[in-house]
């Protein structure tokens, strides 16, 4: 199956009150765990590559995996770009072949945050291509964070209103708690925050940071309108799990494939638990 934009998926999740799963990738068998587990579970996917990722593996390289697995099933999947902060690095996405860009211009002035959220979607969706944005700014840890810094970070409800308006843009991250990386306590979303902002902005809401965030707080999440939901530190975690137990049990394994098989294992059951969370399974 070709690659499908995140809007056509996320306007059947709004339809029917689910979210569906957006899960990083950085390698080929991370790109085959996430499929698999979509297959598997009869749900439409998102996978995603941030900048990192590409600087990594390659954008060619990222394209033709997802390419080649979107092929291999017959769920839906999106191929989309992480926290692209950078303009050229988004052209050059969407010319090579990606469904869906994120445009991440949250550290700027919200007016400066508009204008170039608005050029990319000027670009982007005459091609069919969907474009994410972020106001508000999502930490790496909440830890370190006073009650009046955090709420500074947190996306302003009228400011969601007056971006969407103006930008054009078909979904929007915001900052309701959540962090990226390991949680070192529980994260506090601020719900009632997150109900406000679904009021006055009619697109699909996506959460970023949800490794870790605990099962009951996705599901109101979803409730309240969040149809895109980001997984990354989950996934490295049962990778690197997989990858230890192989070698506890032979450390003096050399083939490749004794080890990062099982890692793929791992990583399709978590991806297969979060689909399941999300509501998606059966979905495609």
């Amino acid at each position: 199956m070709a690659l499908v934009s995140v809007d056509y998926l996320l306007a059947k999740a709004e339809e029917q009150g689910y979210a569906v799963g957006a899960f990083n990738c950085n390698n080929m068998e991370i790109v085959q765990a996430i499929v698999a587990a979509a297959e598997a579970e009869k749900s439409p996917v998102i996978i995603q590559a941030s900048q990192g990722a590409i600087k990594y593996a390659g954008l060619n390289y990222i394209v033709k995996l997802v390419e080649v697995a979107a092929e291999s099933v017959s769920v839906p999947v999106a191929l989309h770009l992480d926290h692209g902060t950078d303009f050229q690095q988004v052209i050059k996405c969407i010319r090579y072949g990606f469904s869906s860009v994120m445009i991440d211009g949250s550290k700027l002035p919200l007016k400066e945050n508009i204008a170039l959220t608005k050029k990319v979607v000027e670009i982007a969706s005459p091609l069919g291509i969907s474009v994410e944005a972020e106001l508000g700014k999502i930490g790496g840890t909440e830890d370190d964070i006073t009650v009046s810094e955090r709420e500074a970070m947190l996306t302003d409800p009228q400011e969601a209103k007056i971006f969407v308006e103006e930008t054009g843009v078909g979904s929007l991250a915001v900052a309701i708690g959540t962090a990226h990386g390991p949680y070192k306590g529980k994260p506090e979303l601020d719900f009632e925050r997150l109900k406000k902002i679904r009021e006055l902005v009619q697109i699909p809401i996506v959460l970023h940071g949800s490794s870790g965030v605990p099962d009951e707080d996705i599901r109101r999440a979803i409730e309240l309108g969040v149809r895109k939901i980001n997984i990354d530190t989950n996934i490295r975690q049962a990778f690197m799990q997989g990858v230890k137990d192989a070698l506890a049990q032979k450390p003096d394994e050399i083939d490749p494939r004794k080890v990062l098989g099982p890692a793929r294992e791992r990583m399709t059951e978590i991806v297969r638990e979060k689909i399941r969370l999300f509501g998606s399974s059966g979905k495609a």
